[in-house]
């Protein structure tokens, strides 16, 4: 048998132990919370940049008309015109004849029609600054109805000031919640 002092020590052995397991419990929930927090902090770092990519992309498009503004005065791109690239009907047709086998193959040459572009540049009162060549700047249109000019300005205004941001197809991360395993 064990006298007094013997059980007391047993006991203070047993409730330093039990108090040694439940700091050891309380750490790995600690740091198991603190995971959950990084992961939430980067979750939202993410989400952030999204948006913030969403929001550029979205006044870039609210934008349209300011942009090809810009390209027509400082840039100077065009789209390309079927013109440049082939002649007429025949020509197209001959692309798909069989060549011989000793056929070169064909030499295909981008050109400009002379007659657009001296119009174009006539009625142009500026230059753009990369290629030289003068631009020819936005017209005005020919006079509408009130009620024409209003619904238009007012259909620019809704597209400048919409929030709607196209749908992506794709599930969110969700965070597991707290009692639930994964």
């Amino acid at each position: 048998m064990m006298n007094r002092s013997q059980a007391r020590s047993l006991g203070w052995a047993a409730v330093l132990a039990v108090c040694l397991a439940m700091l050891v419990v309380l750490s790995f929930k600690v740091h198991a919370v603190k995971s959950e927090v990084l992961l939430a902090e980067r979750t939202l770092i993410a989400l952030e940049r999204e948006t913030m990519l969403l929001e550029t992309e979205f006044q870039t498009r609210a934008n349209q008309r300011q942009l090809a503004e810009w390209n027509a005065v400082e840039f100077g791109y065009a789209a390309p015109r079927a013109g440049q690239f082939l002649d007429g009907e025949r020509q197209l047709a001959s692309l798909g004849e069989q060549l011989g086998p000793d056929a070169p193959a064909p030499i295909r040459l981008a050109r400009a029609d002379a007659s657009d572009a001296a119009a174009a540049a006539e009625d142009a009162p500026m230059r753009s600054p990369v290629s030289g060549a003068k631009v020819a700047m936005a017209r005005a249109e020919p006079e509408k109805a009130s009620g024409e000019v209003f619904a238009e300005a007012f259909g620019d205004f809704l597209i400048e000031a919409s929030p709607i941001r196209p749908a992506r197809a794709e599930t969110p991360k969700t965070l597991p919640v707290k009692g639930t395993a994964e």
